[in-house]
């Protein structure tokens, strides 16, 4: 039997893995923030003044014999350079506005020999312009300030001359669009996380293993025609859903390997609308295409589809067996010429769980694991209805269809804890309805899976190739009623 995995909330922090699945599943969410914020900083920097920087390097004397300026002179200038003083000479020398912001400054040279003078302007040639003017006013009032040099006077050499520079030194684009990668990064990925825990929906592995440990065995594309292509197995054996439906049998068959190559598995899920019996018509559809002799129960007394999914005579089924009516040999039908027989539910009895959980079901489905290599019940969500549980008690292991942006995180945990509660085992989930293709089947409204249903059952559309009724052993005639 396949080992039971016990629901228990997830008490360690998100891992790495859970983060990187996170954000890829919602990729767009993090393109559009860091479009977003590229895109704003883009416009303030197209729209940011651009300031140049032209830089001169001056060295200071005194004619004032055996004196020579100490750093604290040479400082004084420094802090003279961004007054009145120095600016307005400079601003009538180049014949400037009287507004025109300069933005000098200065500052020692590493050895304290020199003096670096900075100017700042929007235009690259009146910035180096300043730069180099800025020397020789600062020299023509530097003996007021330099007290010790009595009636001498400063001269000033310029070792570096300023330049007209090429490029702004603001803005950087090189450094905003860096900026502006960062930080939209940061705001996209906060967004994303923000998103991802407040959202209730199942969407990733990461939300999957948030709320329990049990394996993920199969990520089932989205089917976009749910006319043409519903059994993609099928009709599109080829596709990236079909192979993904394989990769599920394959898991399947791994998950036990105890049985002597039988399997048999339920295939439900929390709520209704889940495309459970999709995912479970698809899977036969996977193990019969390697020739193995599988056997599709419709479990689901009380909404039964898979005459419908499948075109199969649906008035006659598993009902008509427990209540003692037929023989299996009388109501199994394979589906074409392949290794697939399919057991629809028959009509809608009154009393599904009195029926499923009867001596009598139970001795069928022995039966049919004998007389099957592979057999899949289709049976009603969990949510609703105990369905599921008894029909768990009679196979291997449940298969739990857990739809993407569907399912919420507390039906799932809530089924969950239901399933534990009565030891049913699940071998694990198949993600469905992924984007790019997959699996989608409208299951019905949660209304459908009342106590009171009745008797009234209508016949199901016939689609596609008709099946044969098969009238051949399965192990046991018809059981008694219950």
């Amino acid at each position: 039997m396949a080992p039971v995995h016990r629901h228990r909330p997830r008490s360690f922090p998100v891992q790495l893995r859970d983060v990187r699945d996170i954000l890829c599943a919602r990729w767009k969410t993090l393109l559009v923030c860091l479009l977003l914020v590229l895109g704003a900083t883009a416009a303030v920097t197209a729209n940011t003044t651009p300031d140049y920087e032209a830089r001169a390097r001056v060295f200071f004397t005194s004619d004032v014999k055996g004196y020579m300026l100490t750093q604290s002179d040479l400082g004084t200038f420094t802090e003279l350079l961004g007054t009145p003083l120095i600016v307005n000479p400079i601003r009538e020398q180049l014949e400037l506005a009287p507004g025109t912001t300069l933005g000098l400054r200065g500052s020692l040279s590493a050895n304290g020999s020199f003096v670096d003078i900075i100017a700042h302007s929007t235009d690259p040639r009146v910035a180096a312009d300043a730069a180099n003017a800025a020397g020789p006013a600062v020299a023509a009032v530097g003996s007021k300030f330099a007290k010790s040099l009595g009636g001498g006077t400063v001269s000033v050499t310029t070792v570096m001359p300023a330049s007209p520079p090429a490029t702004p030194t603001t803005p950087d684009v090189t450094r905003n669009a860096l900026v502006g990668v960062l930080a939209g990064l940061g705001l996209g990925v906060g967004v994303v996380l923000l998103r991802h825990f407040l959202d209730s929906k199942v969407r990733t592995d990461a939300d999957l293993r948030a709320v329990s440990p049990r394996p993920i065995l199969a990520h089932l594309r989205k089917i976009r025609d749910m006319t043409a292509d519903r059994l993609v197995v099928e009709t599109d054996p080829h596709s990236l859903a079909a192979e993904e439906f394989r990769r599920l049998r394959t898991n399947l068959q791994f998950v036990d390997v105890t049985t002597g190559g039988k399997h048999s598995f339920v295939v439900t899920s929390p709520m209704a609308g889940e495309g459970k019996t999709t995912v479970a018509a698809n899977l036969a559809l996977a193990v019969a295409s390697t020739d193995t002799r599988v056997l599709l129960v419709d479990g689901d007394l009380r909404n039964p589809s898979v005459a419908d999914t499948l075109g199969l005579e649906g008035g006659a089924g598993l009902t008509t067996i427990l209540l003692g009516r037929a023989a299996p040999s009388d109501v199994i039908q394979q589906w074409r010429d392949t290794s697939l027989y399919v057991l629809t539910a028959g009509e809608v009895p009154p009393n599904p769980s009195e029926l499923l959980g009867s001596a009598a079901m139970k001795s069928l489905m022995s039966s049919l694991l004998d007389a099957y290599d592979f057999v899949i019940v289709d049976s009603p969500p969990v949510g609703p209805v105990i369905d599921p549980v008894l029909i768990n008690r009679l196979v291997g292991g449940m298969l739990l269809v857990v739809t993407a942006g569907q399912t919420t995180k507390r039906d799932l945990g809530a089924a969950l804890r239901a399933l534990d509660t009565v030891d049913s085992e699940v071998a694990g989930f198949a993600l469905n309805q992924l984007e790019g293709g997959g699996t989608y089947y409208a299951y019905g409204s949660k209304e459908g899976y009342g106590h009171n249903q009745g008797l009234a059952a209508k016949r199901r559309t016939r689609r596609g190739t008709p099946a044969r009724r098969v009238r051949r052993p399965v192990g046991t005639d018809a059981p008694a009623g219950p």
